[in-house]
């Protein structure tokens, strides 16, 4: 399956824009309970309006809980950016560490967070067990354990360290895209031989095909053998999946 996965999402990243530790740990706090893209449409301005530690360390809380306050739960938010880069100010000389222990210590980041931060501004391998990699490692079989702490350290010993962070943007890709939580395209999936929960979704291709979501849909509808003439145009998306990160 990891082989699979491999050739089924070669564009897989991750998908918050950032360009330095600090805007990835800012970006990652903004993403929870919102989606990727809805935070990269605030980032721009926020992060030229606060590039160093300091800057949020100092920030107005008015004006900062304005500038975040669509990606929800805005207050919570602002606190742990202000808290964030006071911390960063007074514990690091206002750089981001780049280790787990240290990460996992600042306000707003969690262990989650950590990973991506590590995985993705740090190249230090990581698994993120974010909804989506939680849910597909039990649909599939690789464990059966429900706290993220747990299935970290057992997917970290079914998967090669080197490989850590890209499994995980190849398993939360093929969730974001293909394995729904609701209802997976199974019959349009490159997964579906190998998988224990195939049936779950429609195992008919072209009505499978309708479920299947993203820029990357043409190479993913490829790889089981369709092509966009054969397939209907994408189901669009209920309101409760635009909530879901």
């Amino acid at each position: 399956m990891l082989r699979t996965l491999v050739a089924t999402h070669p564009d897989a990243h991750c998908e918050l824009d950032f360009t330095t530790p600090l805007e990835l740990a800012v970006a990652t706090i903004l993403s929870a309970q919102s989606t990727d893209k809805g935070v990269n449409a605030v980032t721009p301005a926020l992060f030229a309006r606060y590039p160093t530690a300091l800057d949020y360390a100092r920030a107005d809380r008015a004006e900062l809980e304005e500038m975040i306050h669509s990606t929800g739960f805005f207050r919570n938010k602002a606190n742990s950016l202000i808290g964030l880069g006071a911390a960063v100010v007074e514990r690091h000389d206002g750089v981001l560490p780049h280790t787990l222990d240290e990460l996992v210590q600042l306000p707003g980041i969690g262990r989650k967070t950590a990973n991506v931060i590590l995985g993705n501004a740090f190249d230090v391998p990581g698994i993120t067990v974010d909804t989506h990699f939680g849910r597909l490692v039990r649909r599939w079989g690789w464990t059966d354990l429900e706290d993220p702490v747990k299935v970290e350290h057992a997917i970290g010993e079914l998967v090669p360290k080197r490989d850590w962070t890209m499994t995980s943007h190849r398993v939360i890709f093929h969730g974001r895209r293909v394995c729904h939580a609701k209802k997976p395209a199974c019959g349009a999936c490159t997964l579906a031989a190998d998988c224990p929960a195939y049936g779950t979704g429609p195992t008919d291709p072209i009505q499978a095909a309708k479920l299947i979501k993203g820029p990357s849909r043409p190479h993913l509808l490829e790889m089981v053998g369709l092509s966009e003439d054969d397939a209907p145009a994408p189901a669009p998306r209920t309101a409760a999946e635009r909530d879901v990160p």
